[in-house]
């Protein structure tokens, strides 16, 4: 078998020609049985190397994929693990005259748990006594107040004896003031500040001794606001701190068995978002501020920046706050309970995803959803 190369030249328009190479192959009669052969065999190879490369693709594919199932399913049976002797263990849950603390109270008392609900002012207290069963003690707190704490540590103490506390739900929290930064005074942070953060801080720290006792649980309710700041004031500072907190708390209780997580709700309706509330704070933030600052927003930006919060809360709170209480319950009855619970399809499906974007992106959004100021630049 020979090879040989031939050259054709063809006009193809005036003045120019094309010149094509290629090459003939010349087989004696005698070897085209061992070519046919040869060829037969490089082609046989060539396609057991290809149907060789495909089947182990798509083996690997498989692969994949069942183990990624399997992990799934392992997940969702660990996940659905839980502790047993409900009635002999004890919860202390703050903030109870209302929203998620007064709802995850009465969850927890129709389990049979021992429920200990912190509340605000004695009206919550009392109501909230009045919808429970006999089980469930009602007391006052306030979470700015040391002593205040000092005294609910000591009762709670008698109460659960050398049992010690199970579980810690630190969920006592406020919203406002909230708004543009520059329209606050230092007070109006800390007023936020003191509630939910320092106030966490305090009462997880008075309480440790009696979580340690019971290799208990501390669960925090954060928010997703602690992921991405979307407005000035003291709120989204404070949940940013209650993350960093309980991640700290968490690696340094896990020596003693102690499990801390984190609830992230998203937007809800509770007297944290309600919007009349909201109002109010804006209202009596923007009759304060010297003239010349309000004349560099505008004197329409004020009551822009209202209707956007307004449009906002009615479009994303949502009306069932079960969803926040489910993951709370979840952290407390889990046997292995999770580092983070996101609540609400907002907060899954949207907010938490844009946290890990580019920040430039959530600058857009909250541009496009925010009204702008007269001067800007």
């Amino acid at each position: 078998m020979t090879l040989q190369t031939c050259y054709i030249t063809s006009p193809s328009a005036p003045g120019f020609d094309v010149e094509s190479t290629f090459q003939l192959i010349y087989i004696p009669r005698g070897e085209a049985a061992e070519t046919s052969k040869a060829v037969t065999m490089v082609f046989t190879d060539r396609l057991a190397a290809y149907l060789a490369g495909v089947i182990l693709s798509h083996l690997a594919l498989t692969c994949v994929f069942l183990l990624a199932t399997l992990a799934a399913v392992r997940w969702y049976i660990r996940d659905s693990y839980k502790v047993d002797g409900f009635s002999q263990k004890h919860v202390l849950i703050t903030g109870c005259d209302s929203g998620f603390g007064n709802l995850l109270a009465k969850q927890l008392d129709r389990k049979g748990f021992q429920v200990m609900a912190a509340c605000l002012t004695e009206k919550g207290a009392a109501d909230l006594a009045a919808a429970a069963s006999p089980r469930l003690k009602a007391f006052l707190l306030d979470v700015t107040d040391s002593s205040s704490i000092r005294k609910a540590v000591e009762s709670v103490s008698r109460e659960v004896g050398e049992r010690g506390l199970w579980g810690l739900v630190n969920n006592a929290g406020r919203s406002t003031p909230i708004g543009p930064s520059e329209w606050m005074k230092l007070e109006d942070f800390t007023k936020v500040l003191d509630v939910n953060l320092l106030g966490v801080i305090d009462v997880t720290l008075q309480f440790l001794p009696l979580l340690k006792k019971a290799r208990g649980r501390v669960v925090n309710v954060a928010s997703i606001l602690g992921r991405l700041s979307l407005t000035g004031g003291g709120y989204c500072l404070s949940k940013w701190g209650v993350e960093a907190f309980s991640d700290s708390l968490r690696r340094e209780m896990q020596h003693f068995g102690i499990n801390v997580s984190i609830i992230e709700p998203g937007f809800f309706k509770t007297n944290v978002t309600r919007i009349d509330l909201i109002d109010a704070n804006l209202r009596r933030l923007w009759s304060r501020l010297p003239q010349d600052v309000k004349d560099s927003y505008g004197a329409t930006y004020f009551d822009e920046y209202v209707k956007a919060q307004t449009f906002s809360m009615g479009l994303l709170c949502s009306p069932d706050i079960s969803k926040v209480t489910r993951c709370m319950e979840h952290a407390l009855t889990a046997r292995f309970p999770r580092t983070r619970y996101a609540a609400g399809w907002d907060a899954k499906l949207f907010w938490i995803p844009l946290s890990y974007l580019p920040s430039f992106i959530a600058d857009f959004i909250v541009t496009v959803l925010l009204p702008s100021p007269k001067q800007k630049m």
